[in-house]
């Protein structure tokens, strides 16, 4: 056997073991929350943010875009070779291999600097929120619910400025999360790095709102997208950096921070954006009460989600749907088995958050369906 050969398939031997033993390591999650994400990761990811922090912008987007150049200058050279028929007997055998142990570290750097999230136990277990089912009734009470709250609170800011900048993003968050740490040390945030994406034409084009960098630490965010996006998004973003990986955890997390808020925008955008949620299911289980809730809602409201729609008919395209079917099959590799549709979990988790409030409020006694 060429030593070149040789030598490639030993590398590829090691990295495979390692890659398998992280693999192994992710089927227990208990394990992964003790040893991972309460431990390794609360380290890795300070220091990650600690060291982008450094830079003003999305460092996560500059080595992304590396990493894209180094991968596309990698295939050109051998395709200019094999064209020139440069490559000999042994590279033909060479490059397959460094391309699989090429793919098993980018694996292995994935899950050690974030993606073992994926296999840790659910968040609302251990914020201690239900997951009792709701019946259609129920839902409609927690839209009712939810339409009370967006009215007083689009009724009070409507003296409050509502563009907001990067910094202060960032420092509404860190405030939010600070509150809600005194009582559930889980929210706390320590070194923020919180960065506008440095490509937000395209990402709008996509359909991204914002996501997380593993390779950095950072949250970054489309700082295209209406204001009322804004917050809930921002929160949501930063509870990747605290190892919550799955998105209908995510979307939980950015909730509770958003309405804890002291900032009356940040609250805004919490019931806004769970409302719509709400709405959405609604629609299509008892379209009689989404025609009456929608004629509740206040003016400002309703011109805030006309205003959402005309913003992605206007960036959103065909591309979204590629990358919708992209983000789908990704999280269901990562544990998530409905893909996307774990999106609209939130709603299940919100009702029983607010479910004795639900009740004071509508004098009416929820049933729930067993799990």
């Amino acid at each position: 056997m060429h030593p070149a050969i040789s030598i490639q398939l030993r590398r590829l031997a090691i990295i495979f073991s390692i890659a398998l033993l992280i693999f192994l390591f992710g089927l227990s999650s208990e394990a992964v929350e003790v040893v991972y994400s309460d431990g390794f990761y609360q380290l890795s990811s300070v220091a990650q943010r600690f060291f982008s922090a450094l830079f003003p912008f999305a460092l996560g987007d500059f080595l992304y875009a590396a990493l894209i150049f180094y991968c596309l200058w990698s295939v050109f050279r051998i395709l200019r070779k094999a064209a020139r028929k440069q490559l000999t007997a042994e590279a033909r055998f060479v490059i397959p291999l460094r391309f699989i142990s090429f793919s098993l570290i980018l694996y292995i750097v994935f899950k050690l600097l974030w993606g073992l999230n994926y296999s840790r136990p659910s968040i609302s277990v251990r914020l201690g929120i239900s997951n009792e089912k709701y019946t259609t009734k129920d839902l409609v009470l927690l839209g009712d619910f939810l339409v009370k709250r967006v009215n007083l609170l689009d009724q009070q800011r409507k003296n409050q400025k509502r563009a907001y900048t990067i910094t202060a993003l960032k420092d509404n968050a860190k405030i939010a999360y600070d509150k809600l740490a005194k009582t559930n040390p889980f929210f706390s945030y320590k070194v923020p790095s919180v960065k506008p994406v440095m490509f937000s034409w395209l990402i709008s084009k996509i359909g991204i709102e914002g996501y997380y960098c593993p390779l950095s630490g950072e949250a970054n965010l489309n700082m295209r997208l209406p204001y009322m996006d804004l917050p809930f998004v921002t929160s949501h973003e930063i509870s990747h950096t605290l190892g919550v990986a799955r998105e209908d955890e995510a979307n939980l997390i950015g909730y509770l921070v958003s309405i804890n808020s002291p900032d009356i925008n940040f609250r805004y955008s919490g019931y806004y954006t769970i409302l719509r949620s709400v709405l959405f299911e609604i629609r299509v289980k008892s379209p009689e009460d989404f025609s009456r809730l929608l004629k509740e809602i206040n003016a400002g409201t309703l011109a805030d989600f006309k205003a959402e729609q005309v913003f992605w008919r206007k960036y959103n395209g065909d591309m979204s749907a590629y990358m919708g079917t992209a983000l789908d099959k990704f999280l269901k590799i990562n544990n998530q088995k409905k893909g996307t549709d774990s999106y609209q979990d939130i709603v299940l988790w919100v009702f029983n958050l607010h479910k004795q409030e639900i009740i004071a409020a509508s004098g009416t006694a929820v049933k729930t369906l067993q799990p």
